[in-house]
């Protein structure tokens, strides 16, 4: 086969890249491509995904959906938030906390099905080509990786609209022209970069917000939850237990029409570059809140100062992509055995204080 490639599990989302990506796999590396789409809770339908990969050739037994919302907050974004982690004192993670797992998925179908080679679609001068790709190495040393957007020559929208219509990809007519931003999504948060937003001094208008009401709009009387905890985790919402996938949304809900959750933030990418970058995290910032009330009455001092010692370390390693690094796994134990005894129910106030 062209290239050494045989098999090739893509991370795809039946979007205008990764369908390009799909096809350039095929013609470029000659390779039989197995699709993988995660419903990590972005709120969009799955299952166009699924028809175009059909309409562009892939067999059925070599789709691969996966509803991964359950075991996306239980194993990765209640760990991360058992640590209080938030990057440069802000941000709580979002997009990080979301590679690792989707790797970990593609390592395993690539397992499954034999395949020699794994692919993202991430771009050449972002934080998840990185993520991506220490999270494939650290699970499967040997595995080869695909970073199309560093290897071809599609380096414009009409490059990649012509690639498409060349191969009879289709495209619906609200992506032909560019996109103002960037948006990225999952049951923690949503991102929006790039473009129009590259300038800090400029405010982010309505249009960008998609998780969340501004606080201008908030109602003017407050209102209360009572969230409980166990070994560190949020359990309950108002006395009613919920699995972790329902409990955030939840939480997303109550964080949203309470106006929670923006955040504008210029940081430093571990490429070496600054990005200006707007995040909504409703439900993460109440769960960030809570977890730090009932750790005041909970942890001792020593424990309560250690861990805000450790936390951004730890933040950083994720921002980085090293979740899958024996670091990370070093400080996931100590935090964890400073969670013990977390436990009981916090009543937090939402709205204008």
């Amino acid at each position: 086969m062209a290239k050494g490639v045989k098999k090739v599990v893509l991370a795809y989302s039946g979007g205008l890249d990764t369908s390009v990506i799909l096809k350039w796999l095929q013609t470029e590396y000659g390779a039989e491509v197995v699709t993988f789409t995660a419903d990590l809770g972005q709120g969009e339908e799955l299952g166009p995904a699924r028809e175009k990969a059909l309409m562009l050739g892939i067999k059925p037994e070599n789709i691969f959906i996966e509803d991964v919302r359950e075991e996306f907050v239980r194993d990765f974004v209640f760990p991360m938030f058992r640590a209080n982690a938030v990057y440069e004192g802000l941000y709580l993670l979002g997009t990080s906390i979301a590679r690792p797992l989707i790797a970990q998925k593609q390592i395993e179908i690539a397992e499954r099905v034999g395949a020699d080679a794994v692919c993202h679609g991430a771009t050449g001068k972002g934080n998840d080509q990185v993520r991506f790709e220490l999270g494939y190495y650290a699970l499967k040393p040997d595995i080869k990786v695909i970073a199309p957007w560093r290897e071809w020559d599609l380096t414009s929208r009409t490059r990649l609209l012509e690639f498409a219509e060349a191969h009879q990809i289709p495209i619906a007519k609200d992506k032909r022209g560019e996109a103002p931003f960037s948006v990225d999504a999952n049951l923690l948060h949503s991102s929006s970069e790039g473009k129009v937003l590259e300038d800090p001094a400029r405010e982010a208008e309505s249009i960008v917000f998609m998780r969340t009401i501004s606080p201008e709009e908030a109602p003017d009387k407050a209102s209360y939850v009572e969230i409980g905890f166990e070994k560190g985790d949020a359990v309950s919402i108002d006395g009613e237990t919920l699995s972790p996938a329902a409990l955030l949304t939840k939480l997303n809900a109550l964080g949203k029409e309470n106006g929670i959750g923006r955040l504008d933030l210029v940081e430093n990418r571990f490429v070496g570059m600054k990005s200006r970058g707007i995040y909504e995290t409703p439900g993460g910032t109440i769960l960030l809140a809570a977890h730090r009330g009932i750790e005041s009455i909970t942890l001792d001092r020593g424990a309560a100062h250690l861990k805000d010692e450790l936390m951004p370390r730890y933040a950083e390693l994720i921002y980085n992509g090293f979740w899958f690094a024996p670091e990370r796994e070093m400080l996931q134990a100590a935090i964890d055995k400073s969670q013990e005894f977390v436990a009981g129910t916090v009543r937090v106030k939402l709205g204008r204080l």
